[in-house]
């Protein structure tokens, strides 16, 4: 029996996700099966065997849902169908029931905070007019002015700029994103009870679980007069340490912990339960209260993925991360990349202090990294998380060591940042560019034609095709760390070694270590057998920006 058969078995345990690793997938840069330069539904069933040789218990799709794609997918017009340009529900059920059938587990998107202006009540609100229950779900307020020409507050959009938009009737709605993103009104019965529905919809075709897109922002204090934040930036994440907790008008209130509670008893009643994991940018204390049992079960740990290369900052999140989830009854999650950040293979070796932001503006060269260094610290770093008791969630193109794509022209640019930030911010499209699978073609196997973001040159050595069997390389370190990983797990604790400054020991049970150098030289390799490592040992020794796995 294999060991993917073996979970199969298993697959009605209620608690596979505590320490699952799972794959993200943003659909419209996975793989493209009708070669019209968009990923697709059944691009992504054609590739689902990648998935299971890697080795991964879940995937998690992003948004595939129709939208006009202001914000990549996260602008929902109907969040109970699928984009035509990706596919159809019947391709939906094909893609859960493929997965399934090779053992991984569905995990989808919900964007509960926001529509898209296309979706059907948001275009019944602006029909409707001032003080009607259409415009109810969603937040319309008069202006402020001798004409209400003034926004009702001074709110600030996530992507810039003021978070309210004036409409022909005068008055104004908030979004906290883009202005095709209305915010709902969580306040407003039928928008709860249609998010009731959507939970079920998808529960009932399969899914196993829902990834909470900002899932801290829904609870709004509406009450009047809505209250002025008083400077720009209280309305980032930085007003979650300069507020009393709780008490922000529209970020981590008190009060979204009822609609979770709510959500969680849809979810218990069915057999497994399915989970859910929250998107939500706030202190880790104020984390853990999403994670409870009794509302979503998880919460992404932004701290892990926010911590330079540095071991005792890295020592002290570790630490932190798993005390705050064991409190909440939750088990950790560890995460290095996703689709709104610098991938890791790039970003972890920028200099300490660098603006992100102002690196892609020049188009990665101010300062040229060494992505050789990158892609070396990048494995060692992969090592050290999957080495975490919890859950490491992965995105796509990191098992090939895909580093940022930081030079895409702006004539191409996506990502509503860049017009948003009036060309200040480039935006996320350099971590979403499509992967390659081939090393050759028009998109690198791709799909028949070219891409929706051009791929540089360089992607050819990166592609499935040119690692796949290659000993050493990144995309076989995946693969064999996600197999060992699957026979090692044992509890959900690690305990601390001593170590020389600027490395990281701990062990895992009775039969796992691991050390991560993250020093700039050679260290001494405890007693042990070597199952892996990230880079090979220097006369038995561990060089510098290397991880090794031990058995004991």
């Amino acid at each position: 029996m294999t060991e993917r058969s073996t979970l199969d078995l298993s697959s009605r345990d209620p608690d596979w996700w505590r320490q699952a690793v799972v794959y993200q997938i943003y659909p419209r840069s996975f793989a493209d099966a009708d070669g019209d330069g968009l990923g697709d539904l059944r691009g992504i069933t054609r590739r689902l065997g990648h998935l299971a040789a890697l080795g991964v218990d879940a995937l998690w799709l992003s948004p595939f849902y129709p939208s006009e794609l202001a914000d990549g997918g996260y602008d929902v017009a109907d969040p109970r169908d699928v984009d035509p340009r990706l596919g159809t529900l019947d391709d939906f059920d094909a893609l859960v029931a493929e997965a399934h059938r090779l053992g991984l587990k569905v995990i989808v998107d919900l964007v509960p905070n926001h529509s898209s202006h296309r979706h059907v009540w948001f275009q019944e609100a602006l029909d409707a007019g001032p003080g009607s229950a259409a415009r109810d779900r969603y937040v319309f307020r008069d202006g402020r002015g001798e004409h209400g020409e003034l926004p009702p507050t001074d709110w600030q959009s996530v992507f810039g700029g003021s978070a309210w938009k004036r409409v022909p009737d005068g008055q104004w709605y908030l979004h906290l994103f883009a202005p095709e993103q209305p915010d709902f009104n969580w306040e407003n019965q039928e928008v709860r009870a249609d998010h009731r529905t959507t939970l079920r919809f998808w529960s009932d075709r399969g899914v196993d679980g829902f990834r909470v897109d900002v899932a801290h922002a829904l609870a709004k204090d509406l009450s009047e007069p809505l209250r002025d934040l008083g400077a720009p930036e209280l309305s980032g994440e930085q007003a979650l340490t300069a507020m009393p907790p709780g008490t922000h008008p529209f970020y981590d209130r008190d009060d979204v912990h009822e609609i979770y509670r709510d959500w969680r008893k849809i979810l218990d009643a069915y057999r497994p339960p399915r989970m859910a994991v929250a998107e939500a940018w706030v202190p880790g204390a104020r984390r853990a209260l999403y994670a409870r049992p009794d509302e979503l079960g998880q919460a992404f740990n932004f701290e892990y993925l926010q911590t330079g290369w540095d071991a005792e900052e890295l020592r002290q999140v570790i630490t932190d991360s798993l005390t705050t989830a064991r409190a909440a009854g939750a088990s950790a999650t560890w995460v290095l990349s996703n689709h709104d950040v610098v991938r890791h293979a790039s970003r972890l070796v920028l200099p300490p202090g660098t603006d992100p932001d102002a690196w892609l503006l020049s188009g990665g060269h101010a300062p040229a990294l060494d992505e050789a260094a990158g892609l070396r610290r990048a494995r060692a770093a992969t090592l050290l998380m999957l080495a975490l008791p919890g859950s490491a969630y992965l995105y796509q193109g990191e098992e090939l060591g895909l580093p940022e794509v930081a030079d895409l022209p702006t004539e191409v640019l996506q990502d509503p940042i860049w017009e948003q930030t009036g060309h200040v911010r480039k935006g996320r499209d350099g971590c979403r560019v499509p992967l390659p699978w081939t090393t050759t073609g028009p998109s690198y196997g791709f799909g028949s034609g070219g891409a929706w973001l051009p791929q540089p040159p360089g992607f050819a050595s990166y592609a499935v095709e040119a690692q796949d069997g290659a000993e050493g390389s990144t995309l076989e370190l995946y693969r064999t760390a996600l197999r060992l990983r699957r026979k090692l797990l044992d509890g959900e604790e690690l305990t601390w070694a001593d170590a020389p400054d600027g490395v990281l020991r701990f062990d895992r049970g009775e039969g796992w270590r691991c050390v991560a150098n993250l020093s700039g030289r050679a260290v001494e390799l405890p007693a042990g057998e070597v199952l892996l490592t990230s880079a090979p040992l220097e006369d038995g020794r561990v060089g510098p920006d290397t991880t090794v796995w031990l058995g004991r």
